[in-house]
């Protein structure tokens, strides 16, 4: 191992970190409106089975490949298949990751937007009009959002220069905390309106005539989706781990936190949403649209509609910090000095790309593919394309690939855990893992 490679301080700083990247739009922007359109507590319940035994599998076989290794994902897949063609899926890793960001920070974009608005008490006004009106005018205004997105993309790259422990870390060892505290508070807020159990129990309370095999489908797709798996985002983030942390512990942390954050997020939406008579499958504008008619009604409205949308921004940021890093870990490698270039050359080459979604809503509105605009082509070619090839690739090169004693103690490395639970977590990322990924594969391109 080179000793220049930088390392995370702590193991809780990786945590969080790493739960920063897998609490992001996924968990409180994508989960609420898919519980929502998926037959709520039933969806959700179905969602925990996926991530805490698919989800958890798949993570600990990005990490078993990151910390092993210590190298970024291209040279991590050529070290552990030399003169074979796997080192492609660490490029498909770093291609997903700035399409995932090219639009992902558009979303973000809108949240800078919103945020700064909120602070005037505008979004809450009942003299600002029809909510979904105001969010169709916000998107469509190339300026507005032009510069909210490039705002979101300079954050972005400032924080990831600094490096692993003085950029990632640091940043996330204030947002994550800062995130649970606000999550804390609009959740007893939320729970305290007149009628919000109605929205509890939407929430968590199954009702299991409501399931279709879409929704199966639907779960396991967001299980990945918010654990940031496929993209060998934790096979970078796990690569700076030291060879004493143990990988089982904190793999169960942050899917512990995930889930937490999953729960949180909807006993924070859904209470208010049946309490003003409002409608729970709104889609992916319930953020934008339903939300802030929610807090109008509210005492305190407009100070409670900041804090949520500071919380999204938080979310959103520490997910993007780990889709950048990819990029940059994998193109300045260990030198520090080339890691300041890298990281604004990679940044600014992703806002660029990430224009045409930006425009898509406005300017380039009837510019048109298969009837999708710029942005849903790309957030479904992403979602449903690239991150299940690549969870696939990752669920069949580990068990493949990797001497199988050796990968046993890398994972049980520091761990109280024995070859029972080390021979079941290979039995379900080598046979049951690929399987349910092939049956969600051939559902999303309509064959099966």
């Amino acid at each position: 191992m080179n000793n220049t490679r930088d390392q995370w301080s702590s193991r809780l700083g990786f945590i969080l970190a790493a739960a920063g990247s897998a609490i992001g739009l996924g968990a409180v922007w994508k989960l609420p409106y898919v519980t929502g359109t998926s037959g709520g507590g039933a969806f959700f319940l179905i969602f925990l089975f996926f991530t805490l035994v698919l989800g958890t599998s798949l993570l600990l076989a990005e990490f078993a490949v990151g910390r092993k290794t210590q190298k970024p994902p291209v040279e991590a897949y050529k070290e552990l298949a030399p003169g074979t063609a796997w080192h492609w899926l660490g490029i498909l890793g770093i291609i997903s990751s700035c399409l995932i960001l090219s639009f992902y920070a558009v979303v973000g974009g809108w949240i800078i937007t919103y945020f700064v608005r909120s602070l005037s008490g505008s979004l809450t006004d009942p003299a600002s009009g029809n909510h979904e009106d105001l969010f169709g005018s916000i998107i469509s205004n190339p300026w507005e959002v032009g510069i909210s997105h490039l705002a979101f993309i300079i954050v972005t790259i400032i924080v990831v220069q600094g490096g692993i422990q003085k950029g990632i870390e640091r940043a996330s060892s204030i947002m994550m905390p800062a995130l649970f505290l606000i999550f804390l508070i609009l959740v007893i807020r939320s729970l305290t309106l007149d009628g919000a159990m109605e929205g509890v129990t939407f929430f968590l309370q199954p009702d299991f005539s409501a399931v279709s095999g879409d929704t199966i489908l639907f779960a396991l797709g967001q299980a990945f989706f918010s654990l940031s798996l496929g993209v060998s985002i934790m096979v970078t983030y796990s690569s700076y781990l030291s060879k004493k942390d143990n990988l089982v512990r904190s793999a169960s942390s942050i899917v512990g936190l995930s889930i937490l954050i999953a729960l949180l997020s909807g006993l924070a939406i859904f209470p208010g949403v049946f309490a003003f008579g409002l409608e729970p499958n709104e889609g992916p504008s319930l953020i934008f649209t339903v939300l802030p008619a929610v807090f109008s009604e509210m005492a305190f409205g407009a100070v409670f509609l900041s804090l949520f949308l500071l919380l999204l921004l938080f979310a959103t940021l520490t997910s993007a910090f780990s889709l950048l890093e990819i990029v940059v870990s994998s193109v300045a490698g260990n030198s520090p000095g080339r890691r300041k270039a890298a990281a604004w050359i990679a940044g600014i080459s992703i806002f660029i790309l990430g224009i045409p979604s930006n425009l898509s809503f406005g300017l380039l509105s009837e510019w048109l593919l298969f009837d999708k605009i710029f942005f849903d082509q790309i957030d479904y070619l992403v979602s449903n394309i690239l991150l299940p090839l690549g969870a696939l690739l990752i669920s069949i090169f580990v068990p493949l690939k990797m001497n199988r004693a050796e990968l046993q103690d890398e994972l049980l490395r520091g761990s109280s855990l024995g070859t029972s639970f080390f021979n079941t977590w290979f039995f379900i990322i080598r046979f049951v893992t690929p399987v349910a990924i092939i049956f969600a594969f051939l559902d999303v391109l309509g064959i099966w």
